[in-house]
Order: C-alpha cells, then structure tokens, then sequence
C-alpha cells in the first residue's frame, strides 16, 4: 500500500542540484511539502521556481552540527513536524589510494556518513515522539560493489550502510523506517569532481542511469516505505551474485568493474 504524499513535509539535503532537486519537484507534484537544503541558497532560488506548491528553502552544511541542530529545529517550528528526512548530500572523488592524501578520506567520510549522522539525530528526536517517520539514506552500489580508485568513497557508502541497516533495526515496533538507496553511476554533476578529465563516464556511459529515473526510483521508496532499493537492476544482479561468489566474480568481472 503506497503511503499519500499529500502534507507530508520531507526535509531534503544536498537538494541544490542533480537528484536532490528532481525528488524535491517530484514530492511537490504529489502534494509533499519538500524542504530543501544546501549551503547554496542561490542554487536553490533558482530551483524554486520549478517546484509547484508550499515548499521551503534552508541554507545548511551537513558537516555542521550546530547548522543542522538549528535548521531542523526552524522546520520543526515551522511545520511542527518532519515526516520524512532524504539524506542526499554527499560527493566522491576517484583517486587510487597510494595518491590519496588522508584528507580525501576524512572529509568523504564527514559529509557522506557523519552528515547523514548529523541530520537523523537532529530529526530522530521529533518522530520517535510522533510514533513515526521515514529515514531515507541514499548510499551507492559501490557500498556494496567496491572497485579501484573509490577506497574513500567506497568507505563512507559502506558506512551509510551499516548505519542504515544496524538502525532500522533499532526503530522496530516504533513506527520509524529507515531505508536505504543503493545507485550505480547517475548523469549528474556528481562526476565535475569524482571523474574531472571523464574518464570514468566514457568508459561507462552506457550504464549511466538518468538522474529522472533514480529520482522517481526514490519517491516510490519514500510512498511503498520499502526498505532498499539497488539499481540499475543488472547492478543489484551483480551485487547478489559477488556476495554469493566473491572469488570467482572478482576474476570474471573486475577489469569490467574496474574502469575508473
């Protein structure tokens, strides 16, 4: 049974650009009230126009506590309620890991999973007291599926991962959800900094999903609650068939997988 969308307000980060955006004008559609934020504002004004019907706009980084404490609690002022949160923001760079210093890792890992931590503690509060939610934490394929040059990008997906998992066990009997969304490579400014002389994107350009499709992908998550959701299919395909056959997978498909 699909959850109606009509009211719910759905506090969205990373939402100044690519799939953020998207879901955020999609959720309007049906009646949702999204929340965007972002540290551009400028980036979402400009986005705003797009959205059809109440919808609201937070400057917010998610590798500040104080920011996301304040932000969720103007929301949580201003609607008296946070219904659904889309962990969303998050960035990768594809360096092999000899040339990586450990600033790449320490900064992937404070905005992919320490501000996906960031923001379910400061929302967490508010619908354990409702008696219900939904913690969507959009993580990656290669959280599950690691290949070459992705060692800090690939930890911090496989981060948002355990923290989903191990979490949505917690929220048993409470009425709370906690999903996660597991893309390949989306068409998307994501690859301007992951893969900046293209490489990556060449090589696998015929895999890229459109940033609609995994847009749309994440609202039916958010209407079924279902609780993970890997795409494109044959990536899910892959994933399964690693997980049963490591060795043997590695040998056949990892100079396919290792394109970066």
């Amino acid at each position: 049974m699909k959850v109606n969308l009509t009211g719910k307000v759905v506090l969205i980060t990373g939402a100044s650009s690519g799939i953020g955006a998207l879901v955020a004008k999609l959720l309007a559609d049906k009646g949702a009230i999204p929340v965007l934020t972002a540290r551009s504002v400028e980036k979402m004004q400009k986005l705003s126009s797009a959205i059809q019907g109440e919808h609201a706009i937070y400057e917010m980084d998610v590798t500040s506590e104080e920011l996301v404490d304040r932000v969720t609690s103007q929301v949580l002022d201003r609607y008296g309620k946070i219904d659904v949160l889309l962990n969303n923001a998050g960035y990768g760079e594809f360096i092999p890991f000899a040339n990586a210093p450990l600033a790449h890792f320490e900064e992937m890992m404070d905005v992919n999973y320490l501000g996906t931590v960031r923001c379910t503690r400061a929302v967490l509060p508010s619908m354990m007291a409702s008696g219900g939610g939904h913690i969507v934490n959009v993580a990656s394929i290669a959280g599950k599926m690691a290949t070459a040059k992705s060692t800090g990008y690939s930890a911090s997906k496989h981060a948002v991962l355990g923290l989903t998992n191990a979490l949505r066990q917690e929220m048993r009997g409470t009425g709370i959800m906690v999903s996660a969304v597991n893309p390949g490579p989306i068409d998307t400014p994501f690859f301007d900094r992951a893969d900046p002389d293209g490489n990556y994107v060449r090589n696998v350009r015929w895999f890229m999903m459109s940033p609609d499709k995994v847009a749309r992908a994440i609202v039916s998550v958010i209407e079924k609650r279902k609780p993970e959701l890997d795409l494109p299919w044959i990536a899910s395909a892959g994933v399964k068939i690693m997980q049963l056959f490591p060795r043997a997978s590695e040998a056949l498909f990892g100079r396919f997988m290792n394109k970066k």
